[in-house]
């Protein structure tokens, strides 16, 4: 579950770090231009074209990835959630002093499920709830088993279902941790810069300096970039899926 340290700060330093380029490149250019008094540029439309073209490859790539990564964490949330009621209410098969000892096991768990979410962006805290919750997956499977022995319809109807909980658990667990691999992000950043340098050479032909367009290119990109880092880290930016931790809260209502 590790967080970029900082999006704002990252989107705002690629921002600022766009600008300089742009103007670094308007200047290279307007040299460039003075030195070269027919204006040729043998080549650079083609290559501008492939950076650019690969830079709007990248964006929609990272963006697409982020997107189903964002709706899959979302529907993992409902699907714990349905996982713990099933076996929650297949508690009822066993006797009542055994099914009592697991209620109380299973709200205990709940609990410390929905912590580990609502502790981020503390990652010391969200990993101490974690490994709670798995000592209580593993108290709760202890308890299944046992008393299961002594109620033989019980482990078929109990155990699968104690087990897809689990399962679910550590699915979830994984989905948070999965992002795209850090190199990724840096070609995404210096590709962002190396557009922001042909930008800046290709507005060499007006003298004057254009920062509306300036703005806006840079304004643009940074915007995108950190829509896609908040996207893959949606318990710590803007965009967010606490919202869909009601049915966990509401599913725990229902277990009083």
């Amino acid at each position: 579950m590790q967080a970029p340290e900082n999006a704002v700060l990252a989107a705002s330093l690629l921002f600022a770090a766009m600008l300089a380029v742009l103007e670094i490149g308007r200047r290279h250019g307007s040299r460039r231009a003075a030195a070269n008094v027919d204006g040729a540029r043998p080549g650079a439309g083609v290559v501008d074209g492939a950076v650019f073209a690969l830079m709007g490859l990248l964006l929609a790539f990272t963006f697409s990835g982020a997107a189903v990564r964002f709706d899959q964490r979302r529907t993992l949330i409902v699907e714990e959630a349905n996982a713990i009621g099933t076996a929650y209410l297949r508690l009822d098969v066993l006797p009542a002093a055994a099914r009592d000892e697991l209620r109380a096991s299973f709200r205990a768990y709940v609990d410390a499920r929905l912590d580990v979410y609502r502790a981020l962006p503390d990652l010391g805290a969200a990993t101490s709830h974690l490994a709670r919750a798995g000592a209580l997956q593993q108290e709760i499977w202890t308890q299944a088993v046992r008393v299961s022995l002594e109620s033989p319809p019980a482990p078929m109807l109990l155990l699968p279902a104690i087990n897809a909980m689990i399962d679910i658990a550590a699915t979830r667990t994984m989905a948070a941790q999965t992002h795209p691999p850090a190199v990724i992000f840096g070609l995404l950043f210096g590709l962002a810069l190396l557009s922001a340098l042909l930008a800046g050479m290709a507005m060499a032909a007006d003298r004057r300096r254009n920062w509306v367009h300036m703005i806006i290119f840079a304004a643009t990109l940074a915007g995108a970039v950190y829509v896609i880092v908040d996207l893959e880290y949606p318990r710590f930016g803007l965009i967010r899926v606490d919202a869909f931790d009601r049915v966990l809260v509401d599913l725990r209502r229902s277990m009083q």
